[in-house]
């Protein structure tokens, strides 16, 4: 079982080319001072939050983001995989599919009532990998954005 490991300040090094990597091959490309801002509060505890690497946790095979939030319609506290990231050298060894399976049962079992996530509709494998995992889209819903 690949094991997930919560991030801390000192796993920075580690995370920041790790992230780069990730938004870089997504297209959304951003300064390291935007993704150090973005991560420190996560890796130093803040609730909203918890930053998991992947693997070794000297040697990160990814890692995943999950944050929090609430929803009266799902009855409390509810997840969203921010991003998850798998480098592609490991890719399609089922390392992403278990942590799509561990996830939500750690979360679960703390009472998140959902977990969620957003993925590119040209992806096709990532689509693949989520509906293995057992996600499904909300046919009444799409998510929308309004920067602040």
């Amino acid at each position: 079982m690949t094991a997930l490991h919560l991030a801390k300040p000192e796993d920075l090094p580690r995370l920041l080319p790790l992230v780069t990597a990730f938004q870089e091959g997504e297209g959304i490309p951003q300064s390291e001072e935007h993704v150090t801002n973005a991560l420190a509060p996560l890796l130093e505890g803040n609730p909203l939050g918890a930053v998991y690497l992947i693997g070794p946790a000297r040697a990160p095979l990814g890692y995943v983001v999950i944050t929090f939030g609430w929803s009266l319609e799902l009855g409390g506290m509810e997840a969203f995989v921010d991003e998850l990231y798998i480098r592609p050298a490991v890719r399609g060894r089922g390392i992403a599919t278990e942590v799509l399976a561990t996830l939500p049962r750690a979360l679960g079992q703390a009472g998140v009532r959902a977990l969620h996530l957003e993925v590119d509709r040209a992806n096709e494998t990532a689509q693949r990998l989520y509906a293995r995992a057992r996600f499904e889209p909300r046919e009444r819903y799409m998510l929308m954005t309004k920067m602040l």
